[in-house]
């Protein structure tokens, strides 16, 4: 792990990757409020996001470019966009799921994660996220299911 991203001792510091993805939301909230109809805001959004996929390394941009085209076929409903720079997906403008890629905070894999308004509950305890190295044909059927029962 490089010191940038090690935990420092003052909880109130973040690493130089949690200030970039600040700063990344914070850009993506001064666009959103500059956009004007629904569907040129939808269209701008999509564009970000595939800009972002765009950017990734190679290995993330694979899975990224899966991860999309998957939300896209299951779920049309989810909205893309960015979210802290990464790509996401929204419904009634709250992220559904996300892409964290790996080289984002220098993970070793990429992470699929969803957020609060995923219909995902089952009992008292559920996972919220799933560690990515690859998109193989079994992956893609449970990233479609998981997108699909996320999506209510």
């Amino acid at each position: 792990m490089s010191s940038s991203t090690q935990a420092t001792s003052d909880p109130g510091t973040f690493t130089a990757e949690e200030r970039t993805a600040m700063k990344e939301r914070a850009a993506e909230l001064r666009a959103e409020s500059r956009r004007g109809s629904a569907a040129a805001k939808a269209a701008e959004a999509e564009a970000q996001v595939l800009a972002k996929i765009a950017e990734l390394p190679a290995a993330d941009r694979v899975i990224a470019e899966r991860v999309h085209a998957i939300v896209r076929e299951v779920a049309p409903d989810l909205t893309p966009r960015t979210w802290y720079g990464m790509p996401a997906y929204a419904k009634d403008g709250k992220v559904v799921c996300f892409l964290k890629p790996a080289g984002k905070f220098e993970s070793r894999y990429a992470t699929l994660g969803f957020e609060d308004p995923a219909a995902l509950d089952d009992g008292p305890m559920w996972p919220t996220s799933y560690a990515l190295t690859e998109v193989t044909d079994d992956v893609e059927e449970s990233v479609a299911a998981l997108v699909r029962r996320a999506a209510g």
